[in-house]
């Protein structure tokens, strides 16, 4: 695209004297990690590539996609669970940390995927599901078949329930899923007995992290997936494992999936950063290894606790993938994550969208405007991949893929059956990738019964159209990377804020001196001077055109 000449009309000022506010995360130098400024692509397995013709995604579907990752520009994958599993949440209910399920293609698959990635120099990092186990474990299922009091109970949560018989559940706590957070069992003898602990599905029963058993058995894990050169790994739940005493019932009324209140006693516990801190140790022995953790607490101070030096490397911070396309709650996010670190001189770690949350392009879109969804979503990964820092994407984001309109007949999220058909789920955003050809399933497998059904009309947002199209979001996306990583003008852990005419925004790298301007206004507005050097959308007259962003030098 064309530079932008010094004399246009100017809306926003580019003079350092103007900058609003400066945001600084207290680092004392450049980010000498890799893991600290990288670009990582979440691969949803179930959706990603489908190998084997079964309908469902898998790791030498992943292996066969290598190119286009490399091409795409990413630094490392995060794998969502490919553990062995008997999938009542989709890998999320673990039967052996220890080893790959079949249905996603066995160990020696992901030994080769970990192999085949290095080479193209691509990191491989998994998700780590230490909360709970699945009920089928071999724990759990000695556990049922044992005695109240028993060792093999004592790895989870049992307790007598309330009542004269014991048929009340032991606390008010709702599962997240939906229902109480309790399941009673089937004594050996016959008779109704304890019941155990599932902040998720009954399928999930958590783990008691007060057992040593418990964090002896998860360093195993952890040494097991590193020893065969697996780069790090991504949390799950990281601010739960860890109960308060006694389970006290909850005061108040739980506010639900994804969006857990810090007083929340199911979550965010003190005895969680022993935990993370037991787990940094273990990842100390291996230096280039690295954490992210799953974190919903909105508290800055709270959550800067978990990313200390001594705990986890990352956290994700939720605030950008929460706020609705208004300049002023994304200057919010941004203000609040960056602080959120800076005082134990943490990594700020960004991303729009995952395997939980709904596509940008849904969440942005609007009813009487048919691309506002597509632009702002393009708009906002210039936002995100100009911010200093990790990045994270989820796959099909670079394609421009909406949340998927599903039957209710087709959905599988547990969420859909835990709420009485209340809650539609997360499927809408876990539906296989579009890759080629006219129509369904666009060779994500060469099975027509697919995981989740692929819509039609997404024939124009495949992989292969949108390679051979400049305009694409997915050319976007390839150069916005390559310019991230390549340009020196992306330098610096702070930001630099410019004032900016209502409904904008526009800051600058405070070392690299890139300026990235956004435009959630209805009108054009001025640039700053300066070279253009990518925008989300053509420039109207030389101006920044609405739902769009663009970034100069």
């Amino acid at each position: 695209m064309s530079g932008v000449s010094d004399t246009q009309n100017n809306d926003l000022p580019a003079s350092e004297t103007d900058a609003a506010q400066h945001v600084q995360p207290a680092m004392t130098a450049e980010y000498p990690l890799w893991w600290q400024n990288a670009i990582f692509y979440q691969i949803y397995p179930r959706s990603f590539s489908d190998h084997n013709g079964d309908g469902v995604g898998d790791i030498p579907g992943v292996i066969d996609k290598l190119g286009y990752l490399e091409l795409l520009g990413i630094d490392a994958l995060w794998l969502s669970p490919v553990m062995k599993s008997p999938m009542a949440d989709h890998g999320y209910d673990v039967a052996d940390p220890r080893d790959i399920d079949p249905l996603f293609g066995g160990l020696e698959s992901l030994d080769t995927l970990v192999a085949e990635a290095h080479s193209r120099g691509i990191k491989v990092t998994m998700d780590l599901v230490p909360n709970h186990t699945s009920d089928q474990h071999a724990w759990f299922l000695e556990a049922l078949g044992a005695e109240p009091g028993s060792p093999a109970r004592e790895r989870y949560i049992f307790r007598d329930g309330k009542g004269p018989v014991g048929d009340e559940p032991p606390n008010n706590w709702p599962s997240v899923f939906g229902g109480p957070a309790w399941t009673r069992v089937t004594e050996p003898d016959g008779t109704p007995g304890q019941w155990y602990l599932h902040i998720f599905a009954p399928e999930q029963p958590d783990l008691n992290w007060d057992n040593p058993e418990v964090f002896a058995d998860l360093e195993k894990t952890l040494r097991f997936w590193l020893d065969r050169g697996v780069d790090g790994f991504r949390i799950d739940v990281a601010h739960g494992m860890a109960k308060p005493e006694g389970l006290p019932d909850m005061d108040h009324e739980a506010v639900g999936l994804l969006s857990n209140d810090d007083d929340d006693p199911r979550f965010n516990n003190d005895g969680v950063h022993d935990i993370h801190r037991r787990i940094r140790a273990v990842l100390d022995d291996y230096p280039d290894a690295m954490t992210v953790g799953e974190i919903w607490v909105k508290d800055n101070v709270r959550f800067a606790e978990y990313v200390r030096p001594d705990e986890l490397h990352l956290g994700f911070n939720f605030r950008l993938a929460k706020v609705q396309f208004d300049s002023e709650e994304i200057r919010g996010a941004i203000e609040h994550s960056l602080e959120a670190v800076a005082s134990v001189s943490g990594t700020p770690t960004w991303t729009l969208s995952n395997h939980d949350v709904e596509r940008e392009v849904t969440r942005y879109a609007e009813q009487d405007s048919p691309t506002a969804g597509t632009d702002r979503a393009r708009a906002m990964i210039l936002v995100e991949l100009a911010l200093p820092g990790a990045a994270f994407i989820y796959n099909g984001a670079e394609l421009g893929l909406p949340n998927a309109e599903l039957p209710d007949e087709v959905l599988q999220d547990p969420v859909w059956e835990r709420s009485g058909h209340t809650e539609r789920g997360r499927d809408g955003c876990r539906v296989p990738l579009p890759w080629e050809g006219a129509s369904p399933p666009f060779a994500f497998s060469t099975n027509p019964d697919t995981w989740l059904p692929i819509p039609s009309e997404w024939s124009g947002l495949t992989a292969e159209a949108q390679l051979e199209d400049i305009d694409s979001t997915l050319s976007l996306y390839r150069q916005a990377i390559e310019l991230r990583k390549n340009r020196p003008e992306f330098a610096g852990e702070g930001i630099e804020w410019y004032g900016a005419p209502e409904g904008c925004l526009a800051f600058r790298r405070s070392m690299g001196k890139l300026v990235c301007a956004l435009n959630a206004s209805p009108t054009p507005i001025g640039l700053p001077p300066g070279d253009l050097l990518l925008s989300s959308k053509p420039l109207v007259d030389g101006k920044l055109a609405p739902n769009s962003a663009a970034w100069l030098i």
